[in-house]
């Protein structure tokens, strides 16, 4: 049996899919196009395909559709829009995914509390356009316009989260239906309580293992009077992340900052018409007053300087704001281009950041010495950082390599006081590496955990190296 299969409860499923079907009726699709789609990765794990798909409207459908799955023994993976990379809505097991587009309501925001209830169907995107007006925002940026219930499953993080945290910081409270189809609150909407287990971040993160989400309640922010927007390049990667080390040290609150390896710079070029000096770069972004970011910008300049930095330029401009924005969060599509055909194999790392410098030089000398095309780009500001290695999917060999480098860098990240995640969590894909960052004792204390909430293992089974 291979690392990511399961066995298959046929009987189970199959009365599952006609209680289900007699139930719901057509809503219970099982078309092999969607169910490929619901069992999809965005990078190069192979598709496992539920046996069907259907779209609860409600908290009381989640826990009606967990019961009958619970009494036939079915697995239930829950699902977002499947922007995730490490196979987390895979189904290696069969079952039913639960595709929550159409739990998408914002239920209530509260300007003077600064959070807002939510279903979990609700993208990122769609949140920020309703609050517009509230003078509010959510920070969580990962990119993608993933559903806010992905989010927190995932523990997503982003461009943001050197400043305002990861999903684990900005989720106050939320609601999920338990395997046995009861429903739990794990929280109130205060912004900090001393009440029992922090049940809220026991579930954000836990890929969909725990419980399935029907409600967050999102910590906002207030929009910032000014934001500005900066640039600058360095002669090496190197260079780059020693100006990222000392801007963290010096304490400046700098809301993103993000590097583009050479490589990555040349690819947003073409792929985002601009004309950005094809040399390891810095993308930033200040928060705060008008002199605020003046003066914070002024600040990371002569840090910049003093590390080989030139051409330096910040803007306060929106839609110069947005242009170079737009061209990172594209910088996944943009990477494909540097070799047409090729599928991106595409990992993250995240270390204390006084060892940033050595990772990153590291991972591209690795890279350069197997010949890979792999730019990289990360969220230096925390230490995160992504490979994106351009494989020909029908070279085994390639393949081969592609891991071997993947499982490399995931040992040099834990053997520098690291993680081999910092975002893209673990799912299937990361799961051989779980256990040597954490150990055994943590090991079997997670699993201790899945097995005290959910015995019968039919929630989003075969993720997180649990079984």
């Amino acid at each position: 049996m291979g690392i990511h299969d399961l066995p298959r409860n046929e009987s189970g499923i199959a009365t599952a899919l006609d209680v289900l079907r007699q139930r719901f009726g057509a809503r219970l699709e099982t078309g092999q196009a969607l169910r490929a789609q619901h069992g999809h990765t965005t990078t190069w794990l192979a598709t496992q395909a539920p046996d069907a798909v259907i779209c609860p409207q409600s908290t009381e459908e989640v826990q009606e559709i967990v019961r009958i799955c619970a009494a036939h023994r079915a697995p239930v993976i829950p699902f977002g829009t499947g922007t995730s990379l490490e196979g987390h809505v895979n189904a290696p097991a069969g079952g039913i995914s639960l595709d929550f587009k159409e739990m998408n309501a914002i239920l209530a925001v509260h300007p003077e509390d600064m959070d807002a209830v939510i279903q979990p169907g609700v993208t990122r995107k769609a949140l920020n356009t309703h609050l517009r007006d509230t003078g509010l925002f959510f920070p969580v940026d990962p990119g993608a316009d993933a559903s806010l219930g992905g989010m927190a499953a995932t523990s997503a993080s982003g461009t943001n989260a050197v400043r305002y945290g990861t999903m684990k910081d900005n989720v106050l409270a939320l609601k999920a239906v338990l395997p046995s189809g009861e429903l739990v609150q794990t929280a109130s909407r205060a912004r900090k309580t001393s009440a029992g287990y922090d049940l809220t971040r026991l579930m954000v993160g836990s890929e969909g293992t725990l419980g399935i989400i029907t409600e967050l309640t999102l910590r906002l922010q207030g929009i910032p009077e000014a934001i500005s927007a900066a640039t600058c390049s360095f002669p090496s990667v190197e260079a780059a992340c020693n100006a990222v080390i000392l801007t963290i040290q010096y304490g400046l609150p700098v809301a993103r900052i993000e590097l583009l390896d050479a490589l990555q710079v040349r690819a947003v070029n073409t792929y985002s018409k601009l004309d950005l000096p094809e040399t390891p770069l810095l993308l930033l972004e200040f928060h705060g007053t008008e002199a605020a970011v003046t003066e914070q910008a002024d600040v990371f300049g002569g840090i910049a300087a003093e590390m080989g930095g030139s051409g330096f330029t910040f803007t306060t401009r929106e839609e110069d704001r947005t242009k170079l924005w737009q061209a990172r969060h594209d910088a996944y599509w943009a990477a494909l281009t540097l070799r047409p055909g090729a599928k991106g194999i595409s990992t993250d790392v995240c270390v204390p950041v006084s060892r940033l410098a050595e990772c990153v030089s590291a991972a591209q000398a690795r890279l350069a010495a197997d010949g890979f095309i792999a730019p990289i780009v990360g969220h230096v500001g925390d230490g995160n950082f992504h490979s994106l290695l351009l494989i020909d999917m029908e070279n085994p060999a390639e393949i081969a390599r592609a891991e071997e480098f993947i499982g490399w860098l995931n040992d040099l990240a834990i053997s520098m006081g690291g993680t081999c995640t910092g975002e893209h969590g673990i799912g299937q894909g990361k799961a051989k590496y779980l256990e040597r960052e954490l150990g055994p004792g943590a090991m079997e204390m997670m699993r201790a955990i899945k097995r005290a909430v959910d015995p019968l293992n039919i929630l989003n089974p075969g993720k997180m190296g649990l079984g």
